[in-house]
């Protein structure tokens, strides 16, 4: 009992964290989540084999009414660039549903050192380079439309993230205003992680090795620990983000990124 009170409290602990990050930065707070969920699953004796799933899994649920909280914060702000929304949003769907189909068939390391590599890059732009020049002066249209928000939705569905990460690298490599872009991630995060959740309840629903009070990889415990912490402080990361120029908020960003990408090379290697 002592334990799962623990476990409960650190769910807590990190559903705020990663709220105040969805809201900041326009992630869904997976980056956060994953780690240590799958830590949290770890004491509580799930088998190893399935224990990145289930965090994954449980993490892309959480994401959804993150996604909700802090794209309706950000709106209000009139800061989500609607016009990319709709030309991309399917192609992210459909991203994140082939993400969640193909996670266990590609070895999570390889991605991580994929997500990493670009991270960091762009983690170097931002805080060395913040005024040159951009990839596009605007967001490219034509055979980029679908190719970009398509690796965007697989590559976050099969991390468990939301997209915020990967979105918001791109969408300021293409001159999008940081604000805006942040936004607009944060909008991008309820696209990737519904139909990636459902991915991955479908992956998991027959497997026996799933923790008690689970949807196939979901767990339900998890989840109602960490979604309702993360809901009540997105909108104060979408109000501290908003108090920041689009300078500091770049470099904050970059700051970020480089931890990241930090935590994924050390995950990959070690």
């Amino acid at each position: 009992m002592e334990q799962w009170l623990i476990l409960g409290v650190a769910m807590l602990a990190t559903g705020t964290v990663a709220g105040v990050l969805a809201g900041l930065f326009g992630i869904g707070g997976g980056i956060v989540i994953v780690p240590v969920l799958e830590t949290a699953l770890g004491f509580a004796g799930v088998d190893p084999a399935i224990r990145m799933h289930v965090a994954v899994g449980t993490s892309l649920a959480t994401i959804i009414p993150t996604s909700i909280s802090s794209a309706r914060a950000h709106h209000m702000r009139r800061s989500v660039d609607v016009d990319i929304v709709k030309r991309w949003a399917v192609f992210v769907l459909l991203g994140a549903l082939l993400g969640a189909w193909i996670a266990s068939r590609v070895h999570s390391d390889v991605l991580a050192i994929v997500f990493a590599t670009l991270a960091f890059l762009v983690a170097l732009k931002m805080l060395f380079m913040p005024e040159s020049r951009n990839l596009t002066e605007e967001v490219p249209h034509g055979v980029l439309v679908p190719v970009i928000p398509t690796a965007i939705g697989c590559f976050s569905s099969m991390m468990g993230i939301g997209g915020g990460t990967f979105s918001v690298m791109t969408l300021t490599l293409f001159n999008e205003p940081i604000h805006r872009a942040v936004g607009t991630a944060a909008l991008f995060g309820l696209v990737i992680s519904l139909p990636g959740m459902l991915g991955f309840v479908a992956a998991g629903w027959a497997d026996p090795r799933i923790p008690a009070s689970s949807l196939g990889y979901v767990n339900l415990i998890g989840f109602a620990c960490i979604a309702p912490a993360t809901v009540l402080a997105a909108p104060l990361g979408a109000k501290i983000a908003h108090g920041f120029s689009a300078k500091r908020l770049n470099m904050l960003f970059g700051v970020f990124l480089i931890f990241a990408s930090i935590r994924l090379f050390y995950r990959a290697f070690l």
